[in-house]
């Protein structure tokens, strides 16, 4: 992954979307349901949230079912169509856009809070990425940033996969990834700290939570 990251973003496409999705919507949902009550617990209702790289889409599906104001810019175009497809299946709306999250198609100081789950060590431009996060968020706002911690343990992989219920091939598959190239491509906390002082946001707050890292910046 990080070499790939160094020419471009990283992508799914394809038939690896359409299983992405597949096992998201089997084994991820309370976790998305999980990670938006977290959202919800620091914004008003009726905020405008915007997600960054929702993969399936389910993050922001969940946010508006709870009646935000939901945008999400994806680069996969593959994702975009799934997106739609799983929005219009749980009857809500959400603004899917195709796009970059070093140059994120959104206007200014739009945004109450922004969020962007297991996408971050993905970015070709992190710090790039942060400025944008920045620039679109309104003052007062908060972005949070939830990825995968490179300092997590064998032992925090397999309680992390355990509590999925995945079985069989996705089971073995996912664990192989987070033990090899999604932990290789992984971030520290220094890492994020490092990322933090290229970019505006001054304020902030990392936490360390089975085998990810949330990371908090107020602007």
């Amino acid at each position: 992954m990080k070499n790939i990251r160094k020419n471009k973003d990283v992508g799914i496409y394809g038939l690896t979307a359409k299983w992405y999705d597949k096992n998201s919507r089997k084994s991820r949902l309370t976790q998305m349901q999980n990670y938006a009550n977290e959202v919800a617990s620091l914004v008003k209702d009726g905020s405008t949230i915007l997600e960054v790289a929702p993969g399936p889409g389910y993050l922001s599906i969940e946010l508006a079912k709870k009646g935000y104001h939901v945008t999400a810019v994806e680069l996969s175009p593959d994702f975009v169509k799934i997106e739609k497809k799983n929005a219009e299946e749980a009857n809500v709306t959400v603004d899917f856009k195709e796009g970059n999250a070093a140059n994120l198609p959104c206007e200014d100081r739009f945004f109450d809070f922004i969020v962007c789950s297991a996408a971050f060590k993905n970015f070709k431009d992190p710090a790039k990425a942060l400025c944008e996060m920045y620039r679109v968020l309104k003052a007062g706002g908060t972005s949070l940033i939830i990825d995968m911690n490179y300092e997590a343990t064998l032992e925090d992989i397999n309680h992390e996969i355990s509590q999925t219920g995945m079985k069989g091939f996705d089971k073995h598959f996912v664990k192989f990834a987070f033990r090899t190239f999604l932990k290789q491509g992984a971030y520290t906390q220094e890492d994020f700290e490092s990322f933090i002082r290229e970019n505006p946001f001054q304020h902030y707050r990392i936490k360390k939570e089975g085998i990810s890292l949330f990371v908090y910046l107020y602007k």
